[in-house]
């Protein structure tokens, strides 16, 4: 194994309309011959005066209780349940003017429903222009649809204008008059969005966003609220790495042993040092390169247990990082300072072969298009490549580092790459700006976080820096315990929302924190060796692997109970795993060019 300091690659060691029927509005004579529901229903309440609390802590207001439960009924397409639940509590979803005017507002009776607006009782008088906005603007193109196009100009000009509200609205209704065909107007329709059957419910909607909550109940109000009571428990959980939703039923709590923490399987079909490897982006696969020359695409099963997939052998050089396409359907690998191979992950066929005369590659990835792939070079510059092997554009890098890490936001604006050993560039293509992470000591590695937003990075004093590069870059976290003091070790982004920072180390651990604390809560042994690179997948939060200089990859899962643990690997040139024809196929790549 070569050293960081040494002469030796630093890779290896860098539903139903949410709008209550109208008719419902009027009378509830469906109801009249439907069973009781019990003797024991609830019946409404006096008020005494004063409003009646529900709830243990009582907080809760029982008519704005009751009203959010009735709108989330008639959301969900239960018209009668709703109805049944307004007869039986007493309490309406709406009062009578405003049932009116919504009523009016569903029939077209634009003047009436603005008359009533005025009647409702509010107090705000910008509420009250806006919400005649809505419905006079309503109003003009429906005019204008209808072929009434004086009409239209009259409400513009006398009921419109006046309100003096969004003028900027105002100018784009004035051009749908002075459009010079039937079509341009069709157009214009189509452009301020209001080509629709079902303008007239969009209004509504649009209204109860204007209007206040106790006048109209605002949409998905009920989901909203249990909603933010889910997030405040899910944020609450310290060790939150669940997979399957929370509940409803019961408070959320996760314990450590959501956390992976026990090898599930040991791979062991390397032959030499494992210097890297990454899951695919759906979480179906694990790639690894080694110091063996080989790279190992690994099936992760419906079980989640892994299988040799393919062996890829080509590189003339120990393969120092692999990279996923968007689509997982071609996997890139780098040979220390030698060439790119794009290899098709189902075949394991070598499709093409990067390469630049007289120049090494040290590192690659993918382009977010999945139609282009940057290399970084050995003489610092940085290649843009099409896949059948162009050159399509090509720039001068600035790093004076043996580091070869770099990073590519998801739009593709955005290139992360080394500057100084101490500082990393932050590159904008489309401005050409240029942003800078300043660190104190020598970079050996760092990733990029899935949101794009935040940057994780080793350092060689035995720390790993959490950098919110969104803006101005700031460094917002640190985590330290694990050892490193000659080799590139890689630590990832992981678990539930990636609330986890896992890192190999040379102590042959890995080494595993919160995010947001910063606090040490997982060692694992196992390995060895050094452990070099960790991934997690992406797809299953219980899933960690783990790259060792001992020539194994370990998969990390929850502990349970009665699971033996399973190797798969080779010996004599058999597969544990069965047989190689149908599970591991070797696939040659020789020679410069698509085979």
């Amino acid at each position: 194994m070569g050293g960081f300091e040494d002469d030796e690659p630093p890779s290896k060691r860098a539903r139903a309309s949410s709008v209550e029927p109208a008719s419902l509005l009027d009378n509830f004579s469906c109801l009249k011959s439907a069973t009781p529901l019990g003797s024991t229903m609830a019946r409404p309440l006096p008020s005494q005066g004063k409003e009646v609390m529900v709830g243990s802590k009582g907080v809760i207001k029982r008519d704005e209780f009751v009203r959010i439960i009735t709108k989330a009924l008639y959301s969900l397409g239960y018209e009668k349940s709703g109805a049944v639940l307004e007869e039986e509590s007493g309490i309406t979803l709406h009062s009578p003017t405003v049932n009116l005017f919504r009523r009016q507002v569903l029939d077209g009776n634009w003047d009436s429903a603005v008359v009533t607006l005025n009647n409702v009782g509010l107090l705000d008088e910008n509420i009250v222009k806006s919400a005649a906005f809505l419905i006079l603007e309503q109003k003009f193109l429906e005019l204008l649809r209808n072929d009434d196009v004086m009409g239209a100009i009259r409400t513009l000009q006398s009921e419109i204008t006046p309100l003096g509200v969004n003028k900027k609205r105002v100018h784009e209704l004035s051009g749908c008059i002075i459009s010079s065909s039937p079509p341009d107007v069709l157009l214009g329709f189509s452009k301020l969005g209001i080509e629709s059957s079902n303008s007239r419910l969009k209004l509504l909607e649009e209204l109860q966003k204007v209007l206040p909550p106790n006048v109209m109940v605002p949409e998905r109000r009920l989901e909203n609220l249990v909603e933010q009571a889910l997030t405040v428990q899910r944020e609450a959980c310290y060790f939150h790495n669940s997979i399957d939703g929370l509940s409803l039923y019961t408070d959320h709590h996760c314990g450590k042993d959501q956390l992976p923490s026990r090898t599930l399987q040991v791979l062991r079909a390397h032959r030499d040092e494992v210097w890297f490897l990454q899951f695919s982006n759906n979480g179906k696969y694990l790639a690894s390169a080694s110091n063996d020359k080989s790279t190992i695409i690994w099936k992760v099963d419906e079980d989640g247990e892994l299988f040799l997939k393919h062996t890829l052998i080509g590189h003339d050089k120990p393969v120092m990082m692999v990279a996923w396409s968007p689509d997982d359907r071609q996997l890139l690998t780098c040979g220390m300072e030698e060439v790119i191979r794009c290899w098709d992950v189902e075949s394991g066929e070598c499709l093409h072969v990067y390469e630049k005369s007289g120049l090494g590659m040290i590192s690659c990835g993918w382009f977010p298009d999945g139609k282009h792939i940057l290399s970084g070079l050995t003489d610092q510059n940085f290649c843009l490549w099409d896949l059948d092997g162009k050159e399509v554009d090509c720039w001068k890098g600035q790093s004076l580092s043996k580091t070869s890490d770099f990073a590519i936001s998801k739009d593709g604006k955005l290139i992360i790459s080394m500057d100084r050993e101490c500082t990393i560039r932050l590159f904008d293509r489309e401005t050409k700006q240029e942003r800078l992470i300043e660190e104190e000591n020598t970079i050996t590695s760092f990733s990029l976080s899935e949101d794009g937003d935040f940057l994780l990075v080793n350092l060689t004093t035995e720390a790993i820096h959490l950098w919110n590069i969104r803006n101005c870059p700031i460094r917002v976290n640190r985590y330290a315990g694990h050892k490193r003091s000659r080799f590139v070790i890689r630590s990832c982004f992981g678990g539930s929302e990636q609330a986890f920072i896992a890192s190999g180390s040379e102590d042959s651990q890995i080494y595993i924190w919160h995010r947001a604390t910063g606090d040490l809560i997982e060692t694992l042994p196992g390995h060895t060796g050094t452990v070099n690179c960790v991934s997690w997948n992406p797809a299953n939060p219980h899933m960690l692997a783990s790259a060792s200089d001992d020539h194994t990859i370990r998969i990390w899962g929850l502990k349970k109970a009665n699971l033996k643990r399973k190797d798969v690997g080779s010996s004599n040139g058999i597969y544990a795993n069965g047989s190689i024809p149908s599970k591991g196929m070797v696939h040659q790549c020789n020679g410069n060019s698509s085979k």
